[in-house]
């Protein structure tokens, strides 16, 4: 009987474990997601919002997350824009991102945006600019500070974040006011990537002349929002001399940046690590949380307001 009871817990492990490979193969932040609420439960965050409308298309929607605790003033906001390529994910699948940080203190806003073939070069920064604008004219009935506002995202979702935050026309179409961006986080960014090598580069931007206006390093300013750029020394995806290239061209004109590159990290690694089941290491985590409190004190507005 104990034999036929441990080959039954066997086969359900093997099973589970079958489940769990097909499961990240189709959804691989969407399974994160899971992982993260199983295993870090749902305490300290709550979703106030899903599917809120930014814009008249199906993609143009966002997600809120807010802290569990009452706040005597407004919060901090990050805005995190999810990766995949130009031509896949959802921000659905990223509330593990948005426990984290609202656990932390912050409202986090998740704007999904349109993808390839239909979401090219511009479409995504439009998409993005017209979620900020939301931001701008919204956040303060979720709780957040529209004063104290921080971008951030993950591989093509940090260049569309660097990208919004350094060449100004996006935003300024949208309606947002100069400043409002009070730092930027780019998270396994591609910023200096033409000639386009990967199928994903040339179907979103491709058809763009001269293609050199689709480089974020191109657009560097002395005036930029401070940044912090972070990468893993061993991604393949996206090679780390974009983030060295960036870095080194902000600090020529001056500007603010920080620069952290990981020793035996992937690609997909440094958004994993923001999630409960890889959350030990804490070397992502707890360099955003010293960057973000950096960049969103409270003013001394709100300050007086508080006391």
């Amino acid at each position: 009987m104990t034999a036929w009871i441990a080959g039954i817990v066997l086969l359900a492990g093997l099973l589970a474990y079958a489940g769990m490979k097909v499961a990240i193969a189709r959804n691989p932040a969407g399974t994160l997601d899971m992982a993260d609420r199983i295993l870090g439960g749902a305490g300290g965050a709550r979703v106030e919002s899903t599917g809120l409308a930014y814009g008249p298309l199906p993609r143009q929607r966002l997600e809120v997350i807010v802290p569990d605790a009452p706040a005597a003033a407004p919060r901090p906001v990050l805005v995190f824009i999810h990766g995949g390529g130009w031509d896949s994910g959802d921000a659905a699948d990223y509330h593990f991102i948005g426990r984290t940080f609202a656990r932390q203190g912050y409202v986090v806003v998740l704007p999904t945006y349109r993808l390839t073939p239909e979401g090219v070069f511009p479409r995504m920064l439009e998409d993005g600019a017209m979620a900020l604008a939301w931001v701008q004219a919204n956040i303060a009935r979720h709780g957040g500070d529209p004063g104290r506002v921080v971008l951030a995202g993950h591989s093509a979702g940090a260049y569309n974040a660097v990208m919004l935050a350094l060449e100004r026309q996006w935003l300024g179409r949208a309606g947002v006011e100069d400043g409002f961006i009070k730092g930027v986080i780019g998270l396994s960014g591609p910023y200096d990537f033409f000639p386009f090598t990967s199928d994903a580069a040339r179907k979103a931007f491709a058809h763009v002349a001269p293609p050199e206006q689709t480089q974020p390093i191109r657009f560097v300013r002395g005036d930029a929002p401070p940044m912090l750029l972070i990468t893993g020394d061993e991604d393949t995806t996206v090679k780390p001399r974009n983030t060295a290239a960036l870095a080194a061209a902000l600090r020529k004109v001056g500007a603010r940046v920080e620069e952290l590159h990981l020793p035996g990290i992937d690609h997909s690694q440094p958004v994993m690590k923001l999630a409960a089941p890889f959350a030990r290491d804490g070397r992502v985590r707890e360099a955003m949380l010293a960057f973000l409190q950096r960049t969103t004190r409270p003013s001394a507005l709100v300050q007086a307001q508080v006391r």
